[in-house]
């Protein structure tokens, strides 16, 4: 399993997704992922708002047809739980605790899903909802490692996949691009290197009501649907440096 980031070893994976013509390019930019993280799954899966469903990524075929066929859509606790929020979360936080999510978890593990995993919520337009996954087999110590090491290239990576997805969805318009200011720049750029709001508003030397401005303002420029996604963006769009 891969533990040190490095960003520029994913550029050329991330410009073969931008130059993706059709859905069906994902895949190999998934297991090409896959393979330089050293991880067992790599997955994107969306969710429209009318239960349309796309995903790309490493599971054994097999278990992707069980998981149709069991309807277990409405039962995986990685879906439920990452539908209720916004930041990455570590499938050890979700609730596994009734008899149906334990019994998916067995089935899952069975299917080598892995016994550790990690997803990316993402929020898109029109009530679209996706998901990025990474998961694997180790103990607990390690998986944190790689979590931690990678979490933040994970997120610019989740995010580039979601936003070729709604460049390639039928019908959809692309998004006008406007400049961020510099002071919306220093910002964006604090938060991405790991500052916390406090700590960024004393760097500026200004409140957090004012630093709390120039985020939201960037993140409506980029339209970001919170925070995570705005950095994200500004980062792939080579707005911010870090």
């Amino acid at each position: 399993m891969g533990y040190a980031a490095n960003f520029p070893a994913t550029d050329g994976l991330l410009e073969q997704l931008e130059k993706s013509s059709k859905p069906e390019d994902f895949q190999a930019v998934a297991v090409a992922l896959r393979d330089y993280y050293a991880i067992d799954h790599l997955v994107y899966h969306w969710v429209s708002a009318a239960g349309e469903q796309f995903g790309c990524g490493t599971y054994d075929p097999v278990w992707v047809q069980r998981y149709l066929e069991k309807g277990y859509l409405r039962i995986d606790p990685v879906i439920q739980g990452c539908y209720q929020r916004f930041h990455p979360v570590d499938w050890k936080r979700l609730d596994w605790s009734s008899r149906a999510a334990r019994a998916f978890q067995k089935d899952a593990i069975a299917h080598r899903v892995g016994n550790q995993g990690y997803s990316i919520p993402i929020r898109g337009p029109n009530g679209q909802f996706a998901l990025f996954s990474v998961s694997h087999h180790c103990d607990d110590d390690s998986w944190q490692l790689f979590t931690e090491t990678n979490r933040r290239e994970l997120i610019l990576i989740s995010h580039a996949f979601n936003q070729k997805a709604l460049e390639l969805e039928p019908g959809r318009k692309p998004e006008p691009a406007q400049p961020l200011s510099p002071r919306e720049v220093e910002a964006m750029t604090l938060l991405a290197v790991g500052y916390s709001r406090a700590q960024a508003a004393e760097t500026l030397n200004i409140s957090e009501h004012t630093l709390r401005v120039y985020i939201e303002s960037a993140r409506f420029k980029l339209g970001a649907m919170n925070t995570t996604h705005a950095v994200a963006r500004a980062l792939s769009r080579g707005l911010i440096v870090v």
